[in-house]
């Protein structure tokens, strides 16, 4: 990597700006007119409106016959932000506390550098994703015919990611990112007076047994090499102190790296829930929804976003065979159409007393990244379409 001081400056820029007026789910327009401005000053054809909100920035270079695209996502958090620094966020209740600021302008920082080389020989799409938060995005764009429109034969992306030092790269083929599936089991019984229980059917005695079984699922029934989450995080209740309610309410995500998982976890949870409730004469309604699809990675694509990746950090800064995490991202959903890769760039800043992750209100993007993240995409380019 050619390190470029006004590059980088410039870089840094558009990010705090970005930073400072961040939008939501499909709420993106500043900063898709943003993107859209910067794209067509370095001679892309670009494309609006794309999937709501989103924006394709087309290239063609040589006689290379090869497209491959490149996204970054753009939407915020819908947070209030607790930095201190002089850019914090000016709009209530959003924030970039994912780093899509970030990875936005990486992606434009490489716009940049394509543009200006012109090194390449075949066709680079750039496309700036809306709505990733919710995982609603890249299927908003897909089912706008975004693969008729822009075809592409592979496709790659990046997340920063806090937990590792800057400069380094993680990849690895295979799954690497997890789906999350949602769930919902509302146990109905009888509610009563807190002192005559016998008079009642308490639904918290099968709540607080179905919240145990599920953890057996993972224990028993998944593969112990196939990471599985369940995660029951809310308990409702439409009892008090002294009444025993009628109603609870368990609420939760499960997470899993293929969809085989997925299954064996959906129907057990589902069986658990349903005779924990009879046992004990209370009645269950259980529903379970698909909001991610576990994320993979081709194989050869991984071999292409690595090399990349060590002509930009060096291999003693790239992991080939980085350990699956169980968050989700819906580039998976691309990833399901066509081959790619997606891998994580560490921004952890060495010396700080307390890392604060993505999601945490008082996370804020590395710049120290930006250019690295900027040349790596450049450098999938130049070993891609050679």
């Amino acid at each position: 990597m050619i390190h470029d001081e006004a590059f980088e400056q410039k870089l840094i820029a558009w990010r705090h700006h970005l930073h400072e007026y961040p939008e939501a789910a499909f709420e993106e327009e500043k900063t898709a007119a943003f993107v859209a401005e910067r794209l067509k000053e370095f001679g892309f054809d670009v494309a609006t409106g794309v999937g709501r909100t989103g924006v394709v920035g087309t290239m063609t270079c040589g006689s290379g016959g090869r497209t491959i695209g490149l996204r970054a996502d753009m939407d915020c958090l819908c947070n209030t932000e607790q930095g201190e620094h002089p850019y914090t966020s000016k709009v209530p209740n959003r924030m970039h506390g994912c780093g899509h600021d970030g990875h936005t302008v990486t992606l434009l920082g490489a716009a940049e550098l394509i543009a200006k080389k012109k090194d390449f020989n075949g066709t680079v799409r750039l496309i700036f994703q809306p709505a990733e938060e919710p995982g609603k995005g890249a299927m908003a764009m897909i089912e706008d015919g975004f693969f008729e429109r822009f075809p592409v034969d592979e496709m790659y992306g990046l997340h920063n990611w806090p937990l590792a030092p800057a400069g380094t790269f993680q990849v690895k083929a295979g799954g690497f990112m997890a789906s999350e599936d949602n769930f919902e089991i509302r146990i109905k019984g009888k509610g009563g007076h807190a002192s005559s229980p016998h008079g009642a059917v308490d639904p918290l005695i099968p709540a607080a047994h179905i919240i145990l079984a599920l953890q057996s699922i993972v224990s028993r029934n998944e593969n112990p090499v196939d990471p599985a989450v369940v995660s029951v995080t809310e308990l409702l209740t439409d009892g008090f102190h002294n009444s025993i309610p009628s109603t609870v309410t368990l609420l939760g995500d499960t997470r899993s790296t293929s969809p085989e998982a997925q299954e064996i976890i959906e129907r057990r949870m589902e069986e658990i829930s349903r005779s924990i409730c009879a046992a004990f004469g209370t009645e269950c309604e259980f529903q379970y929804t698909h909001e991610f699809i576990p994320l993979e990675n081709d194989a050869a694509c991984a071999e292409v976003a690595a090399a990349a990746a060590r002509k930009v950090v060096g291999a003693g800064n790239v992991d080939t065979n980085a350990k699956p995490i169980m968050v989700s991202e819906d580039f998976a959903q691309f990833l399901n159409k066509v081959p790619g890769c997606y891998v994580l760039l560490g921004g952890g800043r060495a010396g700080d007393a307390e890392v604060y992750t993505c999601h945490n209100p008082r996370f804020d993007y590395n710049d120290d990244v930006l250019e690295t993240g900027a040349w790596y995409f450049y450098e999938v380019v130049r070993t891609r379409l050679p």
